[in-house]
């Protein structure tokens, strides 16, 4: 079969041909239709600190992805073979005392799909038949392929009521946008977004945002603030670009008692104004992945509710490309400008 893979430790991917994956007794087998290709990707390929500290080539990479299941393993009763399936790419323990006490999501030895073993972008990959999350007949599968990064917006999101409260999203990549969507949907009262890109800014816009902001041309949340009325700061911030600058402008514009939600990963560290959190009383809180499986219920009820969610969630797909055409796929997510870049398995 073919898989796009991480062949040894260093920059760049291979689409090569391997052996079909064998499967376990607790497994599914899924050929995979659509995949997505995330920042992670872009450091895999990349070869960068993190990537070469954290993964063993060889490596299939690849972790957002939907298909269809063609093999169970002798104990699977939940799963069966036809269905159409999302892939949750967090494999926990279920030993640690976060996964026994129901807190999977904060599992210490979560393994990643497509991080630490093999991944998605292939033709068949293994999960554990418990991170494949079974889809209603007929899902579009673009959509199937982004329950993954929908379930890193919602968590993000819906960290605090929002009912009435003034939201800004810092970083308008696929996941701000659908988190734009979703604090639309939940009943936010404003929603002002920031970004570099004007064409992202415009994918926000169109799924809810009431003002994007554009950084590249020195505008700032305080003239966001202006512009919309407010007297008082935001009340909560999604965090999803990981830009030192973006944390500073957004906790500068914050209420009192204002609180964030930080899923943007930076690539280096940097200096926070503490002596406004502390001041101001603004809640800082890391999120990372998504509850397993509340989220998945939640964006499942949502969608299912809410044409205009399902319609501004599928807007942030903007290429697809034959999963022989990789490295155009890699090239337009990597340009920054676009959104979701979905690889073609079928």
């Amino acid at each position: 079969m073919r898989a796009l893979r991480k062949v040894t430790a260093g920059p760049g991917l291979e689409l090569v041909d391997v052996p079909e994956p064998e499967y376990g007794p607790k497994d599914v087998l899924v050929r995979v239709l659509r995949a997505g290709i995330c920042g992670t990707d872009l450091h895999l390929r990349a070869w960068d600190e993190w990537a070469a500290s954290t993964v063993q080539a060889p490596l299939t990479i690849g972790h957002e992805f939907f298909g269809e299941v063609v093999a169970v393993g002798a104990d699977v009763d939940h799963v069966a073979v036809g269905d159409h399936v999302s892939g949750e790419g967090h494999v926990v323990c279920g030993t640690c005392r976060n996964c026994r006490a129901g807190r999977r999501h904060l599992c210490i030895n979560t393994s990643g799909v497509g991080v630490n073993r093999d991944g998605a972008f292939a033709d068949l990959v293994v999960v554990p038949a418990s991170n494949a999350w079974v889809q209603p007949a007929g899902l579009d599968p673009d959509l199937g392929a982004l329950f993954d990064p929908l379930g890193n917006a919602v968590h993000t999101a819906l960290q605090w009521p929002v009912v009435g409260e003034d939201v800004v999203v810092t970083g308008a990549g696929p996941i701000g946008v659908m988190a734009t969507a979703v604090v639309r949907h939940a009943g936010a009262r404003r929603i002002a977004v920031t970004d570099m890109s004007a064409d992202r800014l415009a994918l926000a816009v169109a799924a809810g945002a009431d003002l994007a902001v554009d950084v590249s041309r020195g505008q700032s949340l305080a003239d966001a603030q202006e512009a919309l009325g407010m007297v008082e700061g935001f009340d909560i911030a999604l965090e999803m670009s990981g830009a030192p600058a973006a944390v500073e402008d957004l906790l500068a514009n914050m209420n009192h008692g204002g609180r964030v939600a930080m899923l943007g990963l930076p690539t280096d560290r940097y200096a926070i104004d503490w002596g406004r959190v502390i001041t101001h009383m603004i809640t800082l809180r890391g999120i990372y992945g998504r509850e397993l499986f509340e989220t998945w219920y939640l964006m499942g009820s949502m969608l299912a509710s809410s044409p205009a969610l399902r319609e501004a969630v599928s807007s942030v797909v903007t290429g697809r490309y034959p999963a022989q055409e990789w490295e155009d796929a890699f090239a337009e997510t990597a340009s920054g400008h676009g959104g979701k870049v979905l690889l073609d398995w079928s």
